[in-house]
């Protein structure tokens, strides 16, 4: 098979977000049965940004969906930090409340790093807590960043050998970056951080076994940055609204995201260039359908191990 054709194999994100929420629906049965207890997510949400108004309500509907109480409380764009602190003290002091998050980005007149570090670390589902973090780093057991447990649940249950392996995380945030690789490194990885600074991009990556891209530009990362026969995990969402730069990213399948173009104003790119790593890389992440929907199955799973720990289970 020429280059040309050559298809990378798509690592199965909806299929490993499922297992996970199978795992989570069953042991939230077994703890209502054993323990007389179903577990609690409160979610915060302040202002109303679009988009995280529908990550709040894939969350709320996924918590149902495996059994787990939700609480969603919508604040307006207006409130004040001193009002949403007291807000998380309260939701700190519930003993049925298990697992806690305020969806970011917060609007600019609330102090976001106070919220953070006001929440209990025992809740702090979305693992920032400067607690867990310090614990993550340390390699600690506590509550991590679900797209970096989201990631690493998909490449241990896709049989990618993360033990030895030349890894490359490309982006240094907090949220992905960091933390990933963190529990990379505690799999036996050879990792290796860059960003927009780092010199030479490809001649870096181009060495990686496993590849991912967190950096936040639309197909940003290609064949050049790739290793033949590379894992590449595509972490970033971003919308495309022009059709030519549709027709790159997406060679035959252009035609089915144009479609999108025309009905809904943008299709979704992630920070990996899908035509060209097909023709170099051994697996690939899709997006949409890949990374995505682990982040919201960890963040259940996320939950269920928040509201063990605090029982003692």
């Amino acid at each position: 098979m020429s280059n040309e054709q050559r298809r990378a194999e798509l690592l199965d994100g909806a299929r490993v977000a499922e297992e996970i929420k199978r795992e989570v629906a069953a042991e939230v049965a077994s703890l209502k049965l054993e323990h007389g207890f179903v577990p609690c997510l409160a979610v915060i949400r302040v202002g109303e940004d679009p988009a995280s108004a529908v990550y709040v309500r894939n969350k709320v509907r996924t918590s149902e969906a495996v059994g787990l109480r939700s609480e969603h409380h919508a604040l307006p764009a207006e409130t004040t930090t001193e009002e949403l602190l007291e807000l998380v003290k309260t939701l700190n002091a519930m003993t049925d409340v298990d697992g806690l998050l305020v969806q970011l980005p917060l609007p600019a007149n609330v102090d976001e790093r106070l919220v953070i570090e006001a929440i209990d670390p025992a809740k702090d589902v979305d693992g920032f807590h400067p607690v867990n973090i310090g614990r993550l780093s340390l390699g600690q057991q506590t509550l991590a960043p679900c797209t970096p447990v989201g990631i690493i649940e998909l490449l241990e249950r896709s049989s990618v050998q993360l033990r030895g392996a030349n890894a490359c995380v490309v982006g240094r945030s907090q949220i992905v970056g960091r933390p990933l690789a963190q529990l990379l490194l505690q799999r036996d990885a050879t990792v290796t951080i860059c960003h927009s600074r780092t010199r030479d991009l490809p001649s870096i990556t181009s060495r990686a076994d496993i590849l991912i891209a967190a950096i936040g530009r639309a197909g940003f990362i290609r064949a050049e940055h790739i290793k033949p026969g590379a894992i590449v995990v595509d972490v970033g969402i971003n919308r495309v609204t022009d059709e030519a730069v549709a027709r790159d990213f997406f060679g035959d399948e252009a035609e089915k995201r144009i479609e999108s173009i025309a009905e809904r104003g943008y299709t979704l790119v992630g920070d990996v260039h899908p035509a060209e790593a097909d023709r170099v890389a051994g697996k690939r992440t899709p997006v949409p359908g890949g990374v995505g929907l682990l982040t919201v199955a960890a963040l259940m799973r996320n939950t269920l191990v928040a509201a063990r720990r605090r029982r003692g289970l």
